[in-house]
């Protein structure tokens, strides 16, 4: 028998988090996130709480001294939230490295929030904490990554000087992660399930002579590649490039 124990989700850690405050906070940050339906939410993450009638939390739980505007919170399964826009705005502001641009990335992909509606909140805000931050991050965000790896991969082509990839290109009854139609060059980040389940691997192989009757090459990228040669995914997607006629 299993004795194996689930932990609990980021939403359901933020929804105790919610039920700590005796229900009378805000949830905000990766919190806010998980209960808008963002996938990759870190478990171990400390819930985050705005509004707080309490000045002390017990570990596991970050209080924020925010305030917010009316149209920055939403109810959500009975729970005070901040909007998706206002999440997206602390999130910027807040964390570091990739971080923010990845969950950005992955809460305007379970909402459909575009990022102009960020952007013009941030125009509310012009004074806030780290908002030079934030206007860079923006700059980055696509809402179109299904994976923190695919946004990887797009950061890593676009900061080694590739002209900004569209996500989810549409081509006839298949998509691409991303790519270049002007120049029919797509990269597709595999997930470990591609080299390790057979249906999935045998599902690719139709998929990319279809691709490639199409006219498209299509530069594939594993975990491997990501950790071990970086510069190696920028030389074969900038050569293949190359290849149709881009110049940069």
């Amino acid at each position: 028998m299993c004795t194996c124990r689930v932990g609990p989700t980021a939403r359901q850690r933020a929804a105790a988090a919610w039920l700590w405050s005796n229900r009378t906070a805000t949830l905000a940050g990766l919190s806010a996130s998980a209960m808008h339906g963002s996938r990759w939410v870190p478990v171990d993450a400390p819930a985050e709480l705005v509004r707080a009638r309490l000045d002390k939390s017990p570990r596991g739980i970050v209080i924020r001294k925010d305030t917010l505007a009316d149209d920055e919170v939403e109810w959500i399964a009975g729970i005070d939230c901040t909007t998706v826009q206002r999440t997206a705005f602390d999130l910027g502001r807040r964390l570091d490295g990739e971080e923010p641009v990845i969950r950005i990335d992955a809460l305007l992909n379970a909402t459909g929030v575009p990022v102009h509606e960020i952007s013009a909140l941030a125009q509310r805000h012009q004074g806030a904490r780290n908002i030079r931050q934030l206007r860079g991050v923006l700059q980055l965000v696509d809402g179109g990554a299904e994976s923190p790896q695919e946004t990887r991969v797009r950061l890593l082509l676009v900061k080694a000087g590739l002209p900004r990839p569209e996500t989810q290109i549409r081509l006839g009854k298949r998509r691409v992660d991303m790519g270049w139609r002007e120049y029919q060059v797509g990269v597709e980040y595999d997930g470990e399930q591609h080299w390790t389940n057979p249906r999935e691997h045998a599902g690719d192989i139709g998929r990319l002579e279809y691709l490639a009757g199409l006219g498209w090459t299509i530069v594939r990228v594993s975990a491997w590649h990501l950790r071990k040669d970086p510069d190696g995914i920028v030389k074969r997607a900038a050569e293949a490039l190359r290849v149709r006629g881009w110049r940069g």
